[in-house]
């Protein structure tokens, strides 16, 4: 009975897409006189709550020109607009803005596919010791962070002090490729008083108040709670999953004024480390055991945020004008 209720539910699913979806277009252009694509860029502002209409109304239009044009490269967005508006019989010198907005909304759409390749292609990229420029973003990560140490070798246990796991950096962007390094070195370099504030915050004792001598009668071996580098690495990760998964969309669709790119990525990266350093201290841990539990709980916390239409997680393009965390 269960899966005869599925069935059922399915096919009425299927009848309207197919059928009465279309036939109330249809019947509303008639009333109103404008096709879809016109209502959704009249009654809605600039940003996500367009450009998600938009692209949902080109997916699943039955036109093969609207559906391709989701995939077509930015360089020929103005040509496929016209293409639209020809289509549609829609007098572009009668509808100015028309062409506009859907060519803004359309860029935005086009250029978050090219993002995502853009990001797996440092992501699929591992990090190579024999490739100099490799080494040396490796080494300028390290006088970002240390400015005023010398780093004694290539291969030392210094690379902890910055919150890598083991005497070479090289093992821990395996999951992240070049994609961790680069984001690091961004944070480090564009938001360099808030990564160092953060990692100085990572070396600390958990409890401040505490003094040394009660700290070590008690005791509490514990730092804050994170290595530093890791985390960015886990941050990373967490970025990359949030617009490989389309729930970035939001955000970039508010944000980018037309095609989002690398650097609207590397801000967000900036923003999401600032405030999971935030939620770590106000979850407090007991332990670095607890991480993947207060991941978890920060990544479903920013996915809810994204669900709202009007959020942008940073609206200012510069990571170091984004103030939005009081470390």
């Amino acid at each position: 009975m269960r899966y005869f209720g599925i069935v059922l539910t399915q096919f009425f699913v299927f009848l309207y897409c197919k059928c009465l979806w279309r036939s109330l277009k249809f019947v509303v252009r008639k009333f109103t006189g404008s096709c879809e694509l016109q209502r959704i860029c009249y009654n809605n502002k600039h940003g996500a709550r367009r450009t998600h209409k938009i692209e949902s109304s080109l997916r699943y239009s039955k036109h093969e020109l609207l559906q391709s044009a989701l995939s077509v490269h930015p360089d020929k967005v103005e040509k496929t607009i016209d293409d639209i508006m020809a289509l549609k019989k829609i007098n572009p010198d009668t509808n100015p803005q028309l062409g506009i907005s859907l060519q803004a909304s359309l860029l935005q759409v086009v250029g978050y596919r090219s993002l995502v390749s853009e990001v797996e292609k440092l992501r699929r990229e591992p990090y190579d010791c024999e490739n100099a420029e490799h080494e040396e973003m490796l080494l300028k990560l390290w006088k970002e962070l240390r400015p005023d140490t010398p780093l004694t070798g290539r291969i030392s246990k210094q690379w902890c002090e910055i919150g890598f796991q083991g005497n070479d950096p090289k093992t821990d962007f395996r999951g992240m490729g070049l994609l961790g390094l680069h984001n690091l070195l961004y944070f480090a370099e564009h938001d360099k008083a808030t990564a160092l504030q953060m990692l100085q915050d990572s070396l600390q004792p958990k409890h401040n108040e505490v003094g040394k001598p009660d700290w070590e009668q008690k005791n509490l071996d514990k730092a804050i709670g994170y290595s530093f580098a890791i985390v960015g690495i886990n941050i990373t990760d967490l970025a990359w999953s949030l617009l490989v998964g389309g729930a970035l969309k939001t955000h970039l669709y508010n944000v980018a004024p037309e095609i989002p790119n690398l650097l609207h990525f590397q801000q967000t990266f900036c923003y999401l480390m600032q405030e999971f350093h935030r939620f770590w201290i106000e979850e407090d841990p007991s332990d670095i055991m607890e991480f993947n539990r207060v991941r978890s709980k920060f990544h479903r916390r920013i996915l809810r945020q994204l669900k709202n239409p009007d959020m942008a997680l940073c609206p200012h393009f510069s990571a170091s004008d984004l103030h939005l965390v009081n470390l």
